[in-house]
């Protein structure tokens, strides 16, 4: 089959499509004809050597969607030819694909939109469970036009959650389509959320990192109440840092797809690129400057 891989640690350069053996569903996973992948931070991050792999070479891509044409022992609730999308761990640039975690695509959602639900879907619903996120509460997402800001800004929304957004004033609209009170993020953030929320803000997420902890502390009052998945010095602040490393929450995949399903979830595809431009999906990635998730055509 064709994938992409990386026999070497580098930049985008070092990623080559090639001929590799197919991967097939071992207990408990299912293997899915792929039809897209997504290109996430990470991938990235592991081919520049930022996080060290076992072996290589290596094929990135932790979150695709395909149809199941193979289904290993112990699974149950699934059949060949069904349509999905889910969780890879790895291996995810490639025509067949193994999934450890998946959830059936709903018929409306295209390919490239359900290669882009996981990874941010997951992320908020981890990031809100580790500060207890009540519904009817007001939160603060710091980076919220991202894909991980803009799934928590929507799936906190459908909890009938009070959401102020922060984010560049170019996406103010962006921000308001999906349901949030925008904020323009630098100097004087604290002020003007005071301004939107006198009486304070319940819980805060910091999805970009840029260095506003004590701000959001400030604001909730409550360091426990304030969360990161880019920032590791929050916890120098009594905030608390997720990486998943302390369990998923992977329950975000059927709600993800109840609300596309009832029109109250979207999925911004900033491009799509074949299999073969990989490298160029990830040198955009690595400029952070991403509105929209940036998907693999892996049939093209």
């Amino acid at each position: 089959m064709r994938a992409v891989q990386f026999a070497e640690y580098g930049g985008p350069e070092v990623l080559q499509v090639a001929e590799v053996a197919e991967p097939h569903a071992g207990p408990a996973k299912v293997r899915v004809a792929a039809k897209a992948a997504s290109v996430n931070p990470v991938d990235w991050k592991y081919r520049e050597g930022y996080m060290k792999l076992g072996a290589l070479p290596y094929i990135p891509g932790i979150e695709v969607a395909g149809v199941v044409d193979e289904i290993g022992d112990g699974v149950s609730g699934v059949a060949i030819g069904d349509e999905v999308f889910g969780n890879s761990g790895s291996g995810g640039y490639a025509e067949f694909v193994v999934l450890s975690v998946w959830q059936s695509k709903p018929a409306s959602m295209s390919w490239a939109e359900a290669a882009g639900v996981t990874v941010a879907a997951e992320t908020a619903v981890r990031a809100f469970g580790a500060v207890g996120v009540v519904d009817g509460s007001t939160l603060v997402v710091n980076g919220a036009s991202g894909g991980v800001g803009s799934a928590a800004v929507q799936l906190a929304v459908a909890r009938g959650i009070r959401v102020i957004g922060v984010a560049g004033e170019s996406n103010a609209d962006y921000l308001r389509e999906l349901g949030a009170e925008p904020v323009v993020y630098g100097e004087h953030l604290v002020e003007r959320i005071r301004q939107l929320a006198p009486g304070g803000v319940d819980y805060a997420f910091d999805v970009s990192g840029s260095g506003v902890i004590p701000g959001l502390v400030e604001l909730t009052g409550k360091p426990e109440n304030v969360v990161s998945i880019a920032d590791f010095t929050a916890q120098q602040y009594g905030a608390k840092v997720t990486s998943g490393g302390e369990g998923r929450s992977w329950e975000a995949l059927p709600t993800v797809a109840d609300l596309y399903s009832r029109g109250k979830y979207r999925i911004d595809i900033q491009q799509v690129f074949p299999l073969a431009g990989a490298a160029e999906a990830q040198r955009i990635s690595q400029t952070g400057h991403v509105r929209g998730k940036l998907i693999l055509d892996v049939t093209a």
